[in-house]
């Protein structure tokens, strides 16, 4: 998204088209955040700020796609949340794999920017139909394997008709598989709705299990495991972000069991997609790429952004 989108969106962040919490994780208004914040913040959504933060995001995802592409995988785990793009309160399931030969790409189902639909989907999304490789006989063996190991998975082998990704993978595909298009196991975590989201304690079980299930795998596979989401958002809290790489960098489950979920409301609740991966990538060692707070409110409304690899 360019600085212009970001302050788009931002003009419509006091109409409470998400819900927005503190840094204490209580539900404020964006008037109360208004009146709370720091002055200095305006330094932080100047032209020339929100171009440099704007470059630095696309630098790093360059990098990522370029790491992605050198390790040459033979397939591609994603973990990621949804948006009520596929599932909706008929069936939120806590956790869900998706096996199907191919995942379709449909831009019309996107998110649809149900949020402020002044905004220009195009800013976000390619407007080209299209569909990725699914590693659809491994995404089968790892439901297998993750039931077997005592987890109950749901499952997807295909969409309805005119149904979309969720656009948690389809950045994947977009920003990241710029060259190849990888098959892929797309998993996907319910982060944002009560009463069964995942606890990150439990998303650092559900990436152990996934490690796991990848090992014992008879073949001699390269795989790489991507999640999505976060950090911080739609308050930026820099504090958090920043204790929460830390606790990354060292390893461990015991950063996640203790992660307060009173903070992880709203966009913050994706910090479990983070959890997930940490649990796959444990005892490995953690480069972070960057971390930007991109700020578009005097508020402090806005995205922190974090890239990170583990080898």
């Amino acid at each position: 998204m360019t600085p212009s989108g970001w302050l788009a969106r931002a003009a419509s962040d006091d109409q409470n088209f998400f819900v927005l919490h503190d840094r204490t994780g209580q539900r404020v208004t964006y008037q109360q955040l208004l009146e709370s914040a720091d002055p200095a913040l305006a330094s932080e959504i100047t032209p020339e700020k929100l171009q440099q933060r704007h470059e630095q995001n696309q630098a790093a995802v360059e990098r990522l796609a370029s790491i992605l592409d050198d390790a040459k995988p033979d397939l591609v785990v994603i973990i990621g949340d949804d948006h009520k793009e596929v599932f909706r309160d008929d069936n939120m399931p806590a956790l869900s794999i998706f096996w199907g030969e191919t995942l379709p790409y449909r831009p019309s189902g996107i998110m649809k920017w149900k949020y402020d639909p002044a905004l220009d989907q195009a800013l976000w999304y390619p407007q080209e139909e299209k569909d990725y490789p699914v590693a659809s006989a491994h995404a089968e063996r790892l439901i297998q394997g993750l039931m077997d190991d005592g987890f109950d998975v749901a499952q997807s082998k295909y969409f309805r008709d005119g149904q979309a990704m969720s656009h948690s993978f389809g950045y994947v595909y977009y920003k990241l598989m710029t060259g190849p298009a990888y098959p892929a196991i797309p998993v996907s975590i319910n982060t944002y709705y009560p009463p069964n989201n995942v606890s990150p304690s439990r998303a650092f079980q559900i990436g152990q299990a996934i490690r796991r299930q990848i090992e014992s795998w008879p073949e001699d596979l390269r795989v790489v495991v991507i999640s999505t989401g976060g950090l911080s958002h739609f308050v930026v809290d820099e504090e958090f972000d920043r204790d929460f790489l830390a606790s990354l960098a060292k390893g461990g489950p015991e950063a996640h069991a203790s992660l307060p979920l009173v903070k992880l409301q709203s966009g913050n609740s994706e910090f479990r997609c983070w959890s997930a991966l940490a649990g796959a990538v444990d005892g490995m060692r953690m480069e972070l790429i960057d971390y930007i707070p991109c700020y578009r409110s005097l508020a402090g409304t806005g995205c922190a952004m974090a890239f990170a690899t583990w080898s």
